[in-house]
């Protein structure tokens, strides 16, 4: 039985890997196993566990973060955000490509949506930083590491599922992966800044005409009004949070109705606004949700079929330790993330793990934290990377895939080098 629930894992990614829908397979291929090889009255514990997801008051704060973020790319303050402080950096070489990585966190603080972030700063600073005269790698480099910035920046979406499928605290969750999300922005900078000085040719600094002509016209307002707003709505939902005043999901619901209130500000909100978001928030969480049911079915039947226990007894006869199984996982996590989709990863591989760690007693809040930063990877790694995917959707043709292949290999080995640290030293991690 525990060599079937092996099977059972290895034919799902088999069959995902082969292009099949993920959350039917899951589903599907799950509920066909426990027909065969468990006991009818298994049946009778599944639909407590699906009621269990379904009714999960955590859970309740995808769609409201996903509303948040799909609201605030209609409301046009990501475009303010970034002409402003592009001008703020314009007179340094590398000054447009600092203003990206600043404004992608300040958007990962607010919105958590990795789409509509990398879509956003595509459309308005690529065309811009490649008639600038930047290399194209290093100006798509940037933007789609970035705009990824919101999966471990909170609130992130991948964070709450991450909660979830641990266990764990979803806020605690939240106020340990900030000091990391930050560290990563950093070495991000550091990374820029080295670059600009060995090859100052690959990013020049914006004429200074330009930056008069945007100065002379009530330039501190514009200043005030592209970063007054999102902060606002930066400490209304990670505030909130972090003080106590309100749990997950109902700052989320802070946040939705704040970045409302935002667009409404900008004079963009109207019917046919409130439509498209509704639909897209929709269409985005019952893609999670069939998903989430299907690998809760997983789950439940993978652990039915004792394939927990032969992991967890096959680790202890290696004598295999938490550092060692911790390697293995995140090397499975990162090979993984080359092929499918971080949703994915999170249902079929981390609800297998969880346990193990759990009986190892290490410290589940830091593995989410590790998972949230490999995961974070999955949207850049080639050939399925979501960001990179959604970066030439929107560039110009003069720019190839290759190029933003090549771009994007720096800040892979960069997010690498942030999880080693984390890995390696994890007292710099604040857990509350």
């Amino acid at each position: 039985m525990e060599i079937i629930a092996i099977i059972l894992f290895v034919s799902i990614f088999i069959l995902i890997m082969y292009g099949y829908p993920v959350a039917l397979t899951l589903g599907g291929l799950s509920i066909t196993y426990a027909y065969f090889f468990l006991d009818s009255a298994a049946f009778g514990a599944l639909p407590p566990r699906i009621m269990g997801v379904v009714s999960n008051y955590v859970l309740l704060s995808v769609p409201l973060f996903v509303f948040m973020g799909i609201m605030l790319e209609k409301s046009g303050l990501a475009e303010s955000l970034l002409e402003t402080v592009a001008i703020l950096f314009g007179k340094m070489h590398g000054g447009l490509a600092f203003a990206v990585i600043l404004v992608g966190t300040l958007l990962a603080a607010s919105t958590g949506i990795v789409g509509a972030t990398v879509v956003t700063m595509g459309l308005i600073s690529l065309p811009t930083m490649l008639k600038r005269g930047y290399k194209a790698e290093i100006a798509t480099g940037v933007i789609a590491a970035s705009g990824t910035l919101g999966q471990i920046i909170p609130p992130s979406v991948v964070l709450v599922l991450l909660g979830s499928v641990l266990n764990v605290s979803v806020g605690k969750l939240f106020a340990s992966s900030l000091i990391p999300g930050l560290v990563l922005v950093a070495f991000y900078i550091i990374f820029v800044f080295v670059v600009s000085k060995i090859k100052p040719e690959w990013m020049p600094p914006i004429p200074k005409e330009e930056i008069d002509k945007f100065r002379a016209n009530n330039f501190y307002g514009k200043v005030w009004r592209a970063f007054a707003l999102p902060l606002i709505l930066i400490i209304s939902v990670l505030g909130s949070i972090f003080l106590g005043v309100a749990s997950p999901t109902e700052a989320a619901a802070v946040g939705a109705m704040g970045a409302t209130i935002l667009t409404l500000f900008e004079r963009k909100l109207n019917f046919s606004i409130i439509k498209s978001v509704c639909l897209e928030t929709t269409h985005l969480t019952s893609m999670i949700f069939l998903i989430l049911l299907g690998a809760t079915t997983f789950s439940f039947v993978f652990r039915e079929l004792g394939g927990d226990v032969f992991l967890v007894r096959l680790i202890q006869e290696a004598n295999m330790t938490p550092m060692a199984f911790l390697f293995l996982v995140m090397l499975i996590v990162f090979i993984a993330g080359f092929f499918i989709d971080f949703i994915e990863i999170i249902f079929i591989i981390v609800p297998v793990v969880a346990p193990v760690f759990h009986k190892m007693g290490v410290d589940l809040i830091w593995i989410g934290v590790l998972l949230g930063l490999n995961l974070q990877t999955s949207f850049l790694t080639p050939p399925f990377g979501f960001s990179l995917f959604y970066l030439k959707g929107v560039a110009p043709p003069s720019v190839t895939t290759a190029q933003i292949y090549r771009g994007i290999i720096p800040f892979i080995l960069i997010q690498l080098l942030v999880l080693g640290i984390y890995i390696f030293m994890p007292s710099l991690l604040i857990i509350p």
